[in-house]
Order: structure tokens, then sequence, then C-alpha cells
């Protein structure tokens, strides 16, 4: 049985039948629910989920979240128009259209989606930097400064230590902004 949040593994088109990948606005937060109610349709459904870090009375912990939040994935036969139940699933908001016809989806993104899961979940990239580390600054006021790598956040923002004027300085940027050394 599935848990809602994956390929449906009892869920699959009819053999031989060309099939297409749709995208599908759920209410907020209700991705779970839509997911659920598709997969009672007999609709392949995928939502690729992300960890990230909570924090919530004083505790930080990891949970699992939907990638694109309010957006699952559907894989339809457009030519049948089988795709219509989808309008009036409890959970659904909207599909994303052109027009009246839905927007499909290239099928390489949902494997490249697939192929990038580990456990369920997307694997980030790993960091490019890590604290200790000399970068150069690139661009702007203080470009070719030589600085170090003192913090880092999810958010790929560094907080950096460089001499300046004979002075120690903290300079907070984005990670697009350095290059190693």
């Amino acid at each position: 049985m599935n848990d809602g949040f994956g390929p449906a593994l009892d869920a699959h088109p009819s053999e031989g039948v060309p099939t297409r990948w749709i995208a599908i606005n759920t209410h907020p937060h209700r991705e779970h629910i839509a997911l659920e109610h598709l997969n009672r349709q007999k609709f392949a459904v995928y939502c690729p989920m992300e960890l990230k870090r909570v924090r919530h009375a004083r505790r930080t912990q990891d949970v699992t979240r939907p990638l694109f939040p309010g957006y699952i994935f559907a894989e339809v036969m457009p030519d049948l128009m089988m795709w219509r139940p989808i309008l009036s699933t409890y959970g659904v908001r909207a599909m994303i259209r052109v027009g009246d016809r839905p927007a499909f989806i290239d099928k390489k993104f949902i494997q490249a989606l697939r192929d990038r899961e580990v456990d369920g979940v997307i694997a980030k990239p790993l960091r490019p930097y890590e604290v200790g580390q000399q970068v150069r600054l690139n661009g702007g006021a203080f470009d070719g400064l030589i600085a170090t790598i003192i913090e880092m956040d999810e958010r790929e923002r560094l907080v950096l230590l460089a001499s300046l004027l004979s002075q120690t300085v903290r300079l907070k940027v984005v990670a697009s902004h350095v290059r190693p050394l």
C-alpha cells in the first residue's frame, strides 16, 4: 500500500497507452489528501518530498515536506480525456492548464526527481563550501577580497570573516558571490 507521498505502486495507466505527466495544484497543506483520493481513482501520482529542519518550542527536528508545496504530479492518458475526474477530486484545487487542456510535463523531469530520491526523500546536493574554508569574493565593492567562512545556513548564505582596512570584519553574502581559492 502506498502512503500517498511517492509513486503509487498499485495504480498504473493501461499498458500500451501513451501517458504524460501533469501538475496539480492542491489546497494548502492538503497534498496527502489529494494523493490519497487520486490513488483511489487509480491514477499514478507522485509528490516529491524533502527534509526540512523545523524549529518549534525550542526544539529542532527534521521533517518531510513536499518539495513543491501545494503541487503534486499525476500520470494521465491525454488522448482519452481521462484526466477530467481530477478536477472534482477532494483536495485538488486546480490543474495547471494551457487553455482547456492540461499543461504536460516532460517525463524526464519526473524521472530526474525520482533519481535524486534517497529513502523517499529528494537528496540535496552536497554543499560546495565548509566552515573554515577560504574564499574569494566575486564582484561588487569587495571584488577579489579573500575571506574565511565562519557560518553557513540552509539558504546558501555565508558569514565571512575578512581583513579590511586593518580590521577584522564580518560579512554576510550569498554563496553565489564567492568562489573557492
